[in-house]
């Protein structure tokens, strides 16, 4: 009997260095001021659930079970840490995004039509029209290596600026940009008062120095409201005359002006930023894995001609898969962190009121008890169906899932399939981007590949 070679492991993309040991209070800040995955344990991606105490008591969930209770079954006593509202709310205020309890009900009801399946649709020309342009610039910048990641930045943004204040003369594009930009590298870190546990009232530094960015950014959203108001809307509806128009079911109440610009600001710093990234590590992949790419040139070359719409996602099965895999290595939130109000119970483990109990999605995603080589890079395995609920949270889960999501994947299919319609995508040789988290899982160094015309 011969003797069969092993198979060979499947070869691994880049990945962050989590920690081998406990961490104390000064160390923890130091790793999340640099990189808040590395706080994230390495057995966290092999048991259900580890708890600690820095400063304050503290559980990291990764049992779909567990998790499935905080978000839905007890969502009202885990509502969102006082952490992350401490660095979000200077942003974007009082939104559906922080809002807790009646409050965030009401909004969530009112914005919810704008979202829905058919307005979404309707925005495809938008998304399909900024790959194009993204597609035209890799073109000009000739045979050389190209920072995907800022190129993916520049067209989510150049797209939700257009479906939020589309041929609004008072939006500054460029001035919003450069505002959420420096907002998030000043206030997004945390600070050794978060550690500690310390008020809300008592000052960050960080978030101080960025008061006069966030100044500038609700100057220009309230702008645009306002000369929306005033001219009234155009054409198909964007978002921002969805959500004008948006009432509450229950209630019959509508967004004053404040609600509307806290909301307009959580749509644009999460709809750029969550799709850049997922484009941007997707291409990363795709150069990674060369066969993978063959794949989904050969999907797209079947498409009709035209632009990419809507309508061509259900013909696009396996780059949706790309996406899929993408956004379970590289979530755009890697934890997400919640404040126990309540005695209760995780994995036979007793949760007391104040402890704050995180979901690290990046190590559940990971996760030896979840995933098949759950550091590899395989769209194959989104061929069967979709995973275990709440094993897999890219936009969250429960009530308070991602109002964004459909929209987010529909824009990320488009322009990949636009761009791959044009170019193969190659690696360039000591430029693979690291995973760092300050709010978001964005490559460090940039995602640098050369785009060859086809």
């Amino acid at each position: 009997m011969t003797e069969q070679s092993p198979i060979p492991a499947p070869a691994i993309p880049v990945r962050a260095p989590l920690a081998t040991r406990p961490l104390g209070v000064l160390a923890s800040l130091r790793a999340a001021r640099g990189n808040l995955l590395t706080i994230i344990p390495e057995m966290a991606t092999r048991v259900p659930m580890i708890s600690g105490r820095t400063g304050a008591r503290w559980h990291m969930v990764m049992e779909p079970g567990a998790i499935r209770r905080m978000l839905l079954e007890e969502l009202p006593n885990y509502p969102k840490s006082m952490v992350t509202k401490n660095m979000l709310r200077p942003a974007i205020g009082e939104s559906m995004f922080i809002a807790e309890g009646a409050h965030w009900r009401w909004q969530r009801r009112a914005a919810a039509p704008t979202f829905s399946h058919r307005n979404v649709s309707n925005l495809a020309p938008v998304m399909s029209a900024a790959g194009e342009r993204c597609a035209d610039r890799l073109a000009a910048a000739g045979p050389r290596a190209v920072n995907i990641y800022e190129e993916m930045v520049t067209t989510t943004f150049e797209v939700i600026s257009d479906v939020t204040f589309s041929g609004g003369e008072a939006f500054g594009r460029d001035a919003v940009h450069r505002a959420i930009d420096g907002y998030i590298a000043e206030a997004g870190r945390m600070s050794l008062f978060d550690v500690l546990g310390l008020p809300d009232w008592v000052p960050r530094p960080g978030r101080m120095r960025s008061s006069g960015a966030l100044k500038d950014m609700k100057r220009v959203a309230d702008s645009a409201i306002a000369d929306r108001a005033a001219r009234g809307s155009e054409g198909i509806p964007d978002l921002l005359d969805l959500l004008m128009e948006g009432e509450d079911p229950e209630t019959q109440r509508r967004m004053n002006r404040a609600e509307l610009r806290d909301n307009l600001l959580t749509f644009i710093v999460a709809g750029h930023e969550t799709t850049a990234l997922a484009l941007s590590w997707s291409l990363y992949l795709l150069a990674f894995d060369e066969a993978a790419q063959e794949r989904a040139l050969a999907e797209v070359a079947a498409l009709d001609d035209g632009p990419v719409s809507g309508d061509d996602l259900a013909r696009l099965p396996w780059l949706r898969h790309v996406v899929d895999e993408a956004l379970r290595l590289y979530p755009p939130a890697g934890i997400v962190s919640r404040t126990a109000l309540a005695q209760d119970e995780l994995c036979g483990r007793e949760i007391r009121p104040g402890d704050t109990v995180m979901i690290p999605i990046y190590a559940l995603h990971r996760n030896h008890m979840l995933w098949e080589t759950p550091d590899a890079f395989s769209p194959d395995r989104w061929t069967g169906g979709k995973p275990e609920r709440y094993a897999y949270l890219p936009f969250g889960d429960g009530p308070r899932i991602c109002i964004g999501a459909s929209f987010a994947i529909q824009e990320a299919v488009i322009i990949l399939a636009t761009l791959l319609r044009r170019f193969r995508f190659r690696r360039v040789s000591r430029r693979d981007p690291e995973p760092v988290m300050i709010i978001t899982i964005r490559p460090e160094g940039g995602v640098w590949l050369e785009a060859e015309p086809l």
